[in-house]
Formats: C-alpha cells, sequence, structure tokens
C-alpha cells in the first residue's frame, strides 16, 4: 500500500475533504460580484467568518483524526449556520458539501473490519462444502 493510501485509511478522509471543499466553495460565492450576492450588511463578518472555520474543521479532521466527533459537530453546526448568513449556505452547494462531510466523519469507525456482502457469504459457504447448521439438522 502506497503512503498516501495508508496515511488516507487512518482517517476520515472524504468527510474532511468534503467540509472543506464546502468552506471553500462558500467563501468564493462571498467574494462573488455584488449583483449575485444576497446578504450584505451586519452578517458580512459572519459570512466570511463561518466558512473559514469549515474549512479550519475540515483540516482538523483530516490532521487530528482523534478529535473527529467534535469536530463534525460543530462542522453540522457552522454549516446549517452559513445558510442566513452566506448567500444560502453558498447557494445549497457549500451547505450540502459541508454537512455531508460532517455526518461521513462522524459516522467513520478506524477499527472497524469491512463489511461481508451476502454474495461473499454465500461463496464461502459453498467453498466450506455447505456444513448444516443446527437448525438445519434438527429440521431433517
Amino acid at each position: 500500500m502506497s503512503g498516501f493510501k495508508q496515511w488516507r485509511s487512518g482517517r476520515p478522509f472524504w468527510g474532511g475533504l468534503l467540509l472543506t471543499l464546502g468552506g471553500v466553495e462558500i467563501l468564493l460565492t462571498m467574494m462573488a460580484s455584488i449583483k449575485v450576492i444576497m446578504h450584505v450588511g451586519m452578517q458580512g463578518v459572519a459570512g466570511y467568518l463561518l466558512p473559514a472555520v469549515m474549512v479550519l474543521l475540515g483540516l482538523l479532521i483530516l490532521f487530528n483524526p482523534a478529535q473527529r466527533l467534535f469536530y463534525s459537530i460543530v462542522g453540522v453546526l457552522v454549516s446549517l449556520g452559513s445558510f442566513p448568513t452566506s448567500n444560502m449556505g453558498g447557494f445549497f452547494v457549500g451547505l450540502l458539501l459541508g454537512t455531508v462531510g460532517s455526518v461521513l466523519t462522524f459516522g467513520w469507525l478506524p477499527d472497524q473490519e469491512p463489511r461481508v456482502t451476502f454474495r461473499q457469504r454465500r461463496r464461502a459457504k459453498k467453498a466450506a462444502g455447505a456444513v448444516p447448521t443446527t437448525m438445519e439438522s434438527v429440521a431433517s
């Protein structure tokens, strides 16, 4: 396994990446021309602050996965808070990217074995000679 794949497998990579991209997208929509901007005024500081926090949380998830649960909860709250403050959450794209990334991070389990599909279990059963289980032997 290459170094990057090994590094990526030890952390919630896709969740952190999506949260970071959501924050970047919202920041880019905040820098749009005045004809595109929906909210201008006192919320201007929060419009730049919340996406910057999203980018920071996404990077923290990538480089400090031990605290991923706290970062993901704050990430969801900040992503949802970007809706009224930052052009409807970057026209919904940044809002959705941040929320999905935070949820993926929250659900990531580092030490879980890969799931075995029904097809793989059936192949393993056929390869083992289809030994009857206790219920099958009782029924016959």
